[in-house]
Formats: structure tokens, sequence, C-alpha cells
């Protein structure tokens, strides 16, 4: 199985702490992750630096270290942009994959963007269209895929309606993020399912929220039914600030625990993950919720029980 892992720590995972993180520190856990040998990272969003002011040094960021020849082959910087004027900063820092997207609930989508869903989706699909122009991989998400904290249940057919102008303008790299954790496995298989059906080219991502304990086997369930691209953050940090509950991340390093324990992804170092989890556990003076940097992982056993 082809999966590929996009770490989000530096964005989502930071981007609910009080605590702002030095620019230095950020670019050393930067260097620590794309050595383990993940795929994409997501290096930061490029929004108001009054509303999110972790993120007030992405521009930074993506210059000092794609300056520094630090980046592997093969692993992708992406960032996050919400409108027009993040997309410019993003062209000119040398974003390598686009992520956007938009809010399946309307109550998110006004708190997150300040649009309606119709205005955020038309304006992010010509967002998409000129980053794919400019030369730039795009993948385009739908938020609050599975419930909202505000609103409460959000109609699997708003999502597939938001999905399908995605495909009719030809964006087929397509994440569902659970924005408040609401996701229950049985749902999330239902739902890629019908997008597949809906077009079997579709390359399919998937963001979930451990708000609910639930996030890992969500995870597990997208990829049974198709999900080729898995977001997770480092020690399980993070959240959206503008729901109703934060919840983080699924966390990388459990998540990679799982997968090479199922025979995928052998090649993505372990080690190296629990190490930064825990060089962030120490940063922020407490337990961060991913559990493996703690316990770790379990031991190999297929020998003996061959």
């Amino acid at each position: 199985m082809n999966i590929v892992l996009h770490d989000v720590c530096l964005r989502d995972g930071l981007q609910m702490e009080r605590q702002t993180v030095p620019t230095p520190v950020k670019l050393e856990w930067l260097r620590r992750l794309v050595q383990t040998g993940v795929d994409v990272v997501q290096v930061g969003s490029f929004v108001h630096p009054g509303k999110v002011p972790q993120m007030a040094d992405t521009d930074e960021l993506f210059r000092q270290f794609l300056s520094s020849g630090d980046v592997p082959a093969g692993v992708v910087l992406s960032g996050l942009v919400l409108n027009e004027k993040g997309l410019e900063r993003g062209l000119a820092a040398g974003v390598g994959m686009f992520c956007m997207g938009v809010s399946a609930s309307e109550t998110h989508s006004r708190k997150n963007t300040g649009m309606a869903v119709d205005e955020a989706t038309g304006r992010i699909i010509a967002m998409a269209h000129q980053a794919a122009a400019a030369g730039h991989p795009v993948q385009v998400s739908v938020q609050s895929a599975f419930g909202c904290g505000f609103e409460g249940a959000v109609p699997p057919e708003e999502v597939l309606r938001i999905v399908r102008r995605y495909l009719d303008a030809g964006l087929t790299r397509i994440s569902l993020a659970d924005t408040a954790g609401h996701a229950t496995p049985d749902r999330v298989e239902r739902l890629f399912d019908e997008i597949r059906r809906i077009d079997a080219g579709v390359e399919l991502a998937c963001h979930f929220h451990n708000t609910y304990g639930m996030g890992l086997a969500n995870t597990h369930a997208a990829m049974r039914a198709g999900a080729v691209s898995l977001e997770c953050a480092v020690g399980g940090l993070g959240g959206c600030p503008f729901t109703k509950i934060a919840g983080g991340n699924v966390c990388t390093e459990d998540l990679v625990h799982m997968l090479q324990h199922m025979g995928i992804r052998r090649d993505i170092r372990l080690d190296g993950l629990t190490s930064l989890a825990g060089a962030l556990a120490a940063h922020f003076g407490r337990e961060l919720p991913g559990l493996i940097y703690r316990s770790g992982g379990i031991p190999e056993y297929e020998t003996a029980h061959a």
C-alpha cells in the first residue's frame, strides 16, 4: 500500500499554543522532522498574524529552511492558505504544495474565513487554479466534514456537493478534515466510499482530530476506504482555534507505530519521531497527547508467533 505521511505539527500542531515558539526552535524541529522520512511537512499557514500569532513567521521559516540546503530529496514542504493574499505570500515564500479548503459548516466557515460556504468554495477553486498554473500541486479539503462543534451534524450531501464542485473544476487531490472530531469509523468508510464512486481517480487524503479518542481508528477506516495521504502531528498536538472544542491531531508517531506493525512504511524513523515528541514536551513543559513517545513501541514478535 502506497501511503503518504503528511505531518502538520508545525502548523495545526502549534496554532493553538499560547507560548510562541521562536523561529530558530521551529527551524530545528523542522530539520529533525524532515530527517525522519515523512513525505510532506506542513511548515505553517499564511494567515493574519493578529488572528494566529503562532504563524507570524511562516514566510521566514520557508525562506530560511529552503536556503539552508536541509531539505532531503523527495520531501515536500506544504503550506496552508485561506485567501488570495495568503496565496500570494505562499508563492513568494516557495511553498512546495498548497493546501486550501472550505468548511461544510456555515458557522465554522464564517468564523474561520469570514465567508459563507459557497463564496469560500468559489474563491478556493480560483486560487487552486492559480497555484496549479504556477506549477504547484494543490490539495483542497472539506473541513468539518463529519460534524461541527457549533451546528452539530453536517449532512454528507453537503460534503459531497463541495467535493463535486472540486472535481468539476479538475481538482482531484481532496482531503476530508474532521475539524470537530465527530467522525466515527463507519461514517468515514461510507463517505470516502461514496467519493470514490463519484470519481475513481480521486486522490483521497484524511485529517482527523482526536477530540473524542477516535482519531487513529478513523484514520484506519479512511485507509480501508482508499485514502492514500494521512495527515498527523508529532506528539498529537493541535486543534482548530475557530471550532468550539479544539482537540489534538492524530499523533504521527502513534500512527507510524501502527502502520509499521501492519507492515507499512517501515522506512520511517520512528525513533526520530519519538525523540522529537520528547523535545516538544520538554519545550512546553507538559506531557503531550501522544502515547508511543512515552510508552515505547510494542516489541517485534512476528518471528516468535510464526
